[in-house]
Parts: C-alpha cells; structure tokens; sequence
C-alpha cells in the first residue's frame, strides 16, 4: 500500500522480500535475536477495495506511458497478507494488514481499541492518505503509546500506535483490523501533528535490543485461497526458504520510488522483455 504524499504512479513487481538498515548484518533464522511469526495470506474475493483499484490506476498510467496495451479493468481478486499483533497488557489481538509500503501501525477499523494500564493518550493527532490520485483514501485519528506484543519473545515497549476515529478507515477489506507499517521511517514525517517522526516497530524492536538486527525477511507463496503457510522473520531472514544465496540490490536513486523499499527491476519470460529496467517498490500492503 503506496502512503501517497505528492508522489508519481509507480508499479510494484515484487513478489518476495528481505529489507535491512545498514546497522547491522542480516542473519539465518534460529540466530540469536530472529524470531518468526506466522503470516496468513487472504483471498479478498467479496469486496474490492480502494486500495486494489488504486494499484491498478498506478500501473495503468505506467503502461500507458511506456506504450504498452492498458490493463483491463476486470474486478480481480484482492490478495493480502496479516498477521496478529497484540496490543495493550493483557494484549487484545487485532488483524493487521502487513504493509511494507508504509510505516505507520494502527487499529480501530474493525475491533475498537482496549485501553489497559499500559495505554497512554499522547496528545497527538495522526492523519495517513494512502494509495495515488484519483483513488485515494485517508485514516485519521489519536496517536496512543502502548505495548505491542509480537510474539511472547517480541514484546515492544511504549510503541506508538494509531487509532482509527469511527469512519475514517473507508476502502481496508473488512476482515482487518488495521495496518501494520514496515516501511522505512522516513514516511512517518509529518504524519502525527506532535512529532516529526514516529520510531516504527522495526525501529523499536531494533533500539530496545529484542532483534540483533534491523532487517525483516518475509515469505510467502502463491495460493488460490486463504493460506497460512507464510512467515514473517524479524531480526533475519529464514534460510530454509532460500535456495542459493541472497542477492542484495541497493535503493534505488529514482524518485519517488526511494522513499521506499524500492528498486530497480526488470521482468522477462524466456527471451521476451515484459517491463523495461524501472523503478519500483517492494510493497506487500498493494493487492
């Protein structure tokens, strides 16, 4: 999911991922400091929401500047990764959209907010538009500091987290509860009205010392329903998954793709080029 903030159309090609900071060397699942979560993927078949017609308006716009045939506008399927996340002590579970393409963490759409002892009003104000021109959406809401729980080895202290106001949450499938940001920091500027940036997950999971190293593997494979076979690998990556070495490309320097997870990537089937060398962003929030 693109979080928009005056930027082109982009196409996102990437089917799989493994994201880093420089602080540190990305390592084998099983190291010290590597825990793995469970990710579901889920077929949207009923509804298709805002975010698939803007992934489709995107790369419309890029085929039709490249000259390439338009993409016809059939209602496909929307697929979707989540995962549970916990938040609160004791924590409330709330299913979360994972999205790589963008930073911000909040709940509220679907199961509201349970305060406990642990929940803390900051005082602030967060507003997120997602998607690109002419399909877009905007979450608003209270920014709130509270525990989120991972998993009983990820356990994040005094986390920022958003929380939806009643109706600001138009166009995410129904059966989520929200969206778990793990983009680069970066994209949270300006995003909360009391803070220039807010530390995301990965951030805090890294400065509190629960993963040696600031990198998130992510695993998943085509399916033609919902599935639970996926994984999400925090602190490194799972090598049983692997097969060879991993590769590493460096961010791309086109804009606006660098103010993500993005690259420079190429698509071919045997001897016949289907995109040309472009920029683009790894994204798991875009169906």
């Amino acid at each position: 999911m693109v979080l928009f903030k005056s930027l082109a159309s982009l196409l996102i090609p990437v089917l799989a991922l493994l994201l880093q900071s420089a602080r540190a060397s990305p390592r084998p699942r099983g190291s010290p400091g590597t825990t793995t979560l469970k990710l579901t993927l889920r077929i949207n078949s009923v509804e298709t929401s805002n975010t698939t017609v803007a992934a489709r308006a995107r790369a419309r716009a890029l085929l039709q500047r490249s000259g390439n045939s338009s993409i016809s506008a059939a209602n496909y399927d929307g697929v979707y990764h989540s995962a549970d996340v916990g938040v609160g002590n004791p924590p409330t579970y709330y299913t979360l959209l994972v999205d790589t393409g963008s930073s911000n963490t909040w709940i509220g759409a679907s199961k509201s907010y349970q305060k406990t002892s642990t929940s803390e009003d900051t005082g602030g104000q967060f507003e997120i538009t997602y998607g690109a021109p002419p399909d877009q959406r905007t979450v608003y809401g209270e920014e709130y500091s509270d525990t989120v729980t991972l998993d009983s080895d990820l356990i994040i202290e005094k986390q920022s987290i958003g929380v939806a106001a009643n109706g600001a949450t138009s166009g995410l499938p129904s059966s989520f509860d929200g969206i778990f940001g793990l983009g680069p920091v970066d994209l949270t500027e300006d995003v909360d009205d009391n803070a220039y940036q807010v530390p995301t997950v990965m951030d805090n999971l890294y400065a509190q010392k629960t993963i040696n190293s600031e990198v998130l593997g992510m695993f998943f494979s085509p399916a033609s329903s919902d599935d639970t076979t996926g994984e999400l690998t925090f602190g490194g990556y799972d090598a049983s998954k692997i097969t060879g070495g991993v590769n590493y490309v460096p961010i791309t320097s086109t804009s606006p793709s660098n103010a993500y997870w993005g690259i420079d990537q190429s698509i071919s089937y045997g001897n016949t080029t289907i995109l040309s060398k472009t920029a683009g962003i790894v994204d798991s929030g875009t169906p």
